[in-house]
């Protein structure tokens, strides 16, 4: 298996080099300028932060990464999907007002922000997944896939459902409409919670199998009938109907994978991760814990394989800050370098060494890397 590379510069600056200024050399140094960005859509995959997060990615990171793309030629805009869960970006109008109030905004990041799969988290394309084990299919939101070059700015930290949250989770859960992020988070079919169900029948008229039927001014779910498309979860704005939630951690780091090959493959891509803020959770949760380690800095490759690998050893052999969330977690798991490996630790039942197998056995990138360091 070839060796990537993966470009990294540390948190340390001088009086006259913010760190900003070092993060548009390492992405020069990285080679994204090879990239032709002529009159290219170019869409920047990024995370907003739910409300009340506070470890989320600044938008100062993103206004480096579209001025670069724009002295490029380029057309960037910022983009995430709606989330499944019941939170502030479950559909494209909070999803805005979220990111907003998180202080993205055109004069804040020098480009606009889209939810790529539309007000109600339906509007997606379905894209063949090559050589997919797991999924034949992903439901991507489709202002990604129009995009022309994708680039993802990612806030590396850990997760609860996959271990840790990097440039993969970013780019395969990330993209995915809500009928996506179902089919990755759940084997099964969606349900209805009736004592939430007005019996609006918004959800019937998005099924396309005749599979919601109404008694009672209630809706049900003939599970004979549904494909587990999820297009119903979508419609409800009364968020009476969703996913159970039982797909193993295993699949879920598997599909995760799937997913960011079917948004990567068949056109330029790149891929930066800042390693600060190190929360034990993702930015999803409406809060963030303290960070279990020191920030670390910026690493970027066009390898998201390698990216995440580098940063997860980095993030392993840093010190740990013993009044985070590990002093409450036994910590006697290692990685292969004899390092703590704080993910597992922290989520005992997940194994983040999958998604970086994974992703290799199915050639979207390599664990393997040479990290070239940038002062």
């Amino acid at each position: 298996m070839s060796t990537s590379k993966v470009y990294f510069t540390d948190m340390r600056t001088k009086l006259d080099e913010s760190l900003l200024v070092k993060m548009d050399k390492l992405i020069k140094k990285a080679g994204i300028d090879e990239i032709d960005f002529k009159q290219k859509y170019t869409a920047i995959k990024i995370h907003f932060g739910e409300p009340g997060n506070l470890a989320f990615l600044r938008p100062n990171f993103a206004k480096v990464l579209a001025d670069r793309i724009k002295s490029l030629g380029g057309m960037p805009f910022l983009t995430d999907c709606n989330t499944l869960y019941v939170g502030r970006r479950n559909q494209g109008l909070n999803h805005l007002e979220a990111a907003a109030e998180n202080g993205y905004n055109p004069l804040s990041t020098g480009c606009h922000n889209i939810i790529a799969d539309g007000i109600r988290g339906a509007d997606e394309i379905d894209v063949p997944v090559n050589g997919g084990k797991y999924c034949k299919v992903a439901h991507i939101g489709r202002a990604i896939m129009d995009a022309d070059i994708f680039i993802s700015l990612s806030h590396f930290k850990g997760h609860e459902g996959s271990g840790f949250g990097g440039a993969l989770k970013n780019i395969g859960m990330g993209s995915g409409s809500r009928a996506g992020k179902m089919a990755l988070h759940n084997d099964g079919k969606p349900i209805v919670d009736k004592s939430k169900c007005t019996g609006c029948k918004i959800c019937a008229r998005f099924c396309a199998h005749g599979a919601i039927s109404f008694s009672g001014g209630k809706a049900s779910i003939d599970e004979g009938k549904c494909t587990g498309c999820g297009r119903c979860i979508g419609a409800c704005s009364k968020n009476a109907v969703f996913s159970k939630w039982d797909s193993s951690s295993e699949a879920l780091c598997c599909k995760i994978v799937e997913y960011a090959k079917a948004v990567l493959d068949g056109r330029p891509n790149f891929h930066i991760s800042v390693v600060n803020q190190v929360s034990p959770y993702c930015d999803c949760h409406s809060e963030s814990d303290s960070a279990i380690i020191p920030d670390i800095g910026i690493f970027a490759s066009f390898d998201p394989v390698a990216l995440d690998k580098a940063c997860i050893d980095a993030v392993n052999a840093a010190p740990a800050i013993q009044t985070s969330i590990l002093s409450e977690r036994d910590r006697s798991r290692k990685d292969a370098s004899g390092n703590e490996d704080y993910f597992t630790n922290i989520h005992p039942t997940t194994d983040w060494r999958k998604q970086i197998s994974y992703a290799e056995e199915i050639g979207l990138g390599s664990g393997k890397y040479e990290l070239i360091t940038m002062k």
